[in-house]
Order: C-alpha cells, then structure tokens, then sequence
C-alpha cells in the first residue's frame, strides 16, 4: 500500500467513524501528517470556509508541525521519541505510552521534554497533551465501565486507535460564554447536550469551547471541566470523541497572530500561533463506539483529574520551557543594552531564573512521588500546587521582560528600514547595542515583542492564567487537601489544650 493510500484510508475511517487499525502507520512524518489533514473538514476564518492546508494564516504553523514530526525520525532522536508497537510492529510516539513502570514514565517525560524545548515552551496545546489526556481515559475506563461495560470497550479499542494511528486531538471542555448567570433550564443553547440516544450512537447539538490547536488536530476529544461537570439535567453529561470532518461539526477560528513578513518580524506568531477554536454542532451524529460516558455527573467530575494526570504534568514540562526561553530572551536583552551588570536588572533576571529553577525541582518532586493508579498505570502526583504557582507568576515573567526592555523596545528597525542603503548608515550608528550591530538587536528585539507586547504574547499570557482552571479553585484544593495543615492543625490544638 502506497503511502498516499494510507493516508486515504486514515480519512476515510475517521469520516465513517469506524475505529479500525487496518493501515495504521504509527508515528506521522510531516508530509504525511499535512495530507491527512485534507479530509474535508469544515473550517471557517474570517467568514470564510477555508483550507487550512494552504491558507496563509495556517501553513507557518502547519510548517512547524510538520517539521516537528519529520524531527521524531533523525536518527538521534527516534529511540528518544518512538517506539515499537507490540500490536503492529509501527513505531509509534510515546506520547501514547501508557506507563506501568518508573523507567517508562521516565521515558515518557524525555519524549515530552523533546516536545516542549523544540517549541521553546510557546505551544501549549501540542499533540503530546491531548494524546496524554486519552492516556488518562484509558486509565479511568474501568470507572466508566462500572456506569456501562460497553464504555470500558469503546476506550480501550479509541485509545488503541488513537496510538496506531497517532492522532493528533484537540479538546473542548467549556461551555459557550454566553450568560454565566443564566441557568440550562432556561437556555438550553447554553452548552452542548444530547438530544437523541440510539442503539447506534448518539446525536448532540450545541457548541463548545476553547479548542486549541483544532484546525491542526484530526479529532476533538469532548469532555466537562470540573467547572460545568455537575449538571443536574444528564443530558448536559458526556464524553465523546469526533472526528474534524465529522457531518454537522463547524470548527470557527480565531483571528491569526500570523503577520504578512518575509523577514525576522513575527517569527514567534508566525511559527507558534497554535489557534484557538469555536466547536459548533448541529444535530452531529456519534457513533455509539466513541461514546466514552453519559449521564452521570460524578463519574464525569471525578474523572477529569484521572483524565489529566500526565497531561497537567506534561503542561508543567511546557511550562518550564517556556521559563527557559523568558530567561534567555530577557538575559540578551539586557546585554544588548548594557545593563545586564545593573544590581537591580541582576536582581529581575535572577527572579527568572529562580522560577525556571522552582518548576524544575517541582517537576522531579512531582515525579519522585509517582505512584500506581487503581489500573495499574505509573503516574506523577498532583500538579495543583504548581499549577496555580504557574498562573500566579505568569504576568510577573512578562513584566519582568517589559521593564528590562525599557521604552526603547517599541521602536526597532523592519527588515525593509535595514535593506534601505539609505537608511542603514543612521542605523548602524544610532540603533544598534552594546556589542552588537542593528540587525542583530532589531531581531532580538522583535522576538521580545511578541512575547510581551502584540496579541500573540497577550493571548499568550491569557493562557498562562486560565489553560489549568480556575486559580482561586485551585487553591482552595490545596488548602483543602493539605496534609500538612491537616498536621498542624491537630498538633496544634493538642499543645493549645496542654497549657
């Protein structure tokens, strides 16, 4: 079978829904991983129905995942990022490793880590996340097959689908922001539910958000943050996953960061704009083999942290990254201008390090402290506290960045004032920094910008704040669930009661 028959065969069992393993070729290169995206999905941008394979706004990132896929299979990276599939012999990501050991899990974080620092830390919603989230579905399937055995079927065979075949996912766990105050009873538009059960599957209508990432990925996986989990109509309640091209399935995206430039302008939202999406369904038909759960909200609720066990973790390891890319940037930025010997810029910069420094020893305490689900699985323990710590100083980094830069960063020279003969000259003597000439700084620059000052950094840093839940949420879990209060508590009240 050619590879082009392949990659047909992939779209066409994910258009008629039919979870088959027949031609499944493990882990994508970038060509192929472009072409299965051509599957007649309906994808919409700026009012208008679009191909996301060719239009302008989406192929500098589509670039970048390709080349991220193509970067899987250099030879010193393809023990690091693959492996052997004992049910078909492919090499598939180990993205999809499903851990029973410590040396696995290990291994699974190295293949994240290769993710993450090929990104620089700034796509949050890579493949490697959701295709963790479906590892932690296959881990909860058991507790989904106590509310019906067939649930507990259907996410063993999607998730051996979704490694075969590696499928890139997208997510979409929160209602449509419509009216906070208003209640489902009164507006049933509200969220997505289910309006039809059949013996064969199910029909849903409504829509949901924030898909990252969607106009990119091959399905949604379709779940309920713990926020909107406990529904008290059932119909409200359901996991699910479809396929982009599904019949009925409306993806809406966002306007692009991407900017029309040939040069070193944008290079961040150009290569990084990961996307963000609208899922609208009308009267969508699932078929009953996607059908993960329904219809009960405490297994719904409880389940999402199983689901996110290693994605969360796995977000940290992004996290990191994207510290280490602040600190580097920030650290040249102040050399370029001369202030990096300043006792108070000293000082900033090692604020940075000191966070990059806190995530890191968070994630191996996290890992040290991994243990076996209830399904036998290796899993780290709960990320609650670092991913509150990560909203907390997400606008702090930024700001950290925007006070070294001074007010000199608003203005730097295109790629066009530099080819100016005329201009080059004023250039060279009044915009270049200390130990550097003019290019060099206007790139750097540039590259500080968009972190910090245009809609892809601001979209960035809104990210940062909300992508891990409500902060205050969290929190409050960690007091809840502190063992160390719960100590201290008592250890004080027997001193308080022995004077």
């Amino acid at each position: 079978m050619s590879g082009n028959e392949k990659i047909e065969q992939f779209v066409n069992s994910a258009n008629k829904s039919a979870l088959s393993l027949e031609g499944a070729t493990g882990a994508w290169t970038g060509r192929d991983y472009r072409e299965s995206l051509r599957d007649g999905r309906s994808v919409w941008y700026d009012g208008e129905e679009i191909d996301v394979c060719s239009h302008p706004r989406f192929t500098g990132v589509l670039e970048t995942l390709q080349s991220l896929y193509d970067t899987q299979y250099l030879e010193e990276n393809l023990d690091t990022t693959t492996y052997v599939s004992e049910l078909t012999g492919n090499r598939v990501s180990y993205s999809y490793l499903a851990p029973t050991t410590r040396e696995e899990l290990t291994t699974k974080w190295k293949n994240s880590h290769f993710w993450m620092s090929e990104s620089l830390g700034l796509m949050p919603r890579l493949p490697d996340f959701m295709s963790n989230v479906v590892v932690g579905l296959y881990d909860y399937k058991a507790h989904a097959g106590a509310v019906d055995p067939q649930y507990e079927k259907n996410i063993e065979r999607y998730f051996e689908y979704c490694r075969e075949h590696d499928v890139s996912i997208t997510h979409a766990i929160g209602d449509p922001q419509i009216d906070r105050s208003g209640s489902l009873e009164d507006n049933p538009e509200f969220a997505l539910r289910v309006v039809e059960i059949q013996a064969e599957g199910i029909v849903v209508n409504g829509a949901k958000q924030l898909a990252t990432l969607a106009p990119y990925c091959h399905e949604a996986l379709i779940y309920l943050s713990p926020s909107f989990a406990k529904r008290k109509d059932p119909s409200y309640v359901g996991w699910f996953a479809v396929p982009m091209a599904t019949k009925g399935l409306k993806i809406l995206c966002r306007e692009s960061h991407c900017k029309d430039s040939g040069g070193h302008e944008h290079r961040l939202s150009n290569h990084y704009d990961e996307q963000d999406a609208m899922l609208f369904f009308d009267n969508v038909f699932i078929p009953m083999e996607r059908v993960f759960l329904l219809n009960d909200a405490d297994t719904a609720f409880k389940g999402f942290f199983r689901l996110n066990a290693w994605a969360l973790y796995i977000g940290q390891i992004r996290f990191y990254h994207r510290l280490k890319t602040f600190l580097g940037i920030t650290s040249l930025v102040s050399k370029a201008i001369g202030v990096n010997e300043f006792r108070e810029i000293q000082n900033n910069l090692g604020e940075l390090a000191v966070y990059a420094e806190m995530v890191r020893l968070g994630l191996v305490g996290m890992d040290a402290e991994a243990k076996p689900t209830d399904s036998g699985l290796m899993a780290p323990s709960s990320t609650f506290a670092m991913d509150s710590f990560a909203a907390q100083i997400a606008s702090r980094i930024s700001e950290i960045l925007r006070v070294i830069s001074g007010s000199g960063i608003v203005m730097h020279p295109s790629r066009k004032d530099l080819e100016s003969p005329e201009l080059r000259p004023y250039l060279d003597l009044y915009m270049r920094g200390k130990g550097c000439d003019a290019e060099y700084k206007s790139r750097l620059f540039k590259l500080a910008w968009e972190l910090i000052a245009d809609a892809f950094g601001s979209r960035q840093e809104i990210y940062e704040l909300w992508n891990r839940g409500d902060v205050v949420r969290n929190r409050i879990h960690v007091y809840q669930s502190s063992p160390d209060r719960v100590e201290m508590e008592e250890r004080l009240t027997r001193w308080i009661n022995s004077f």
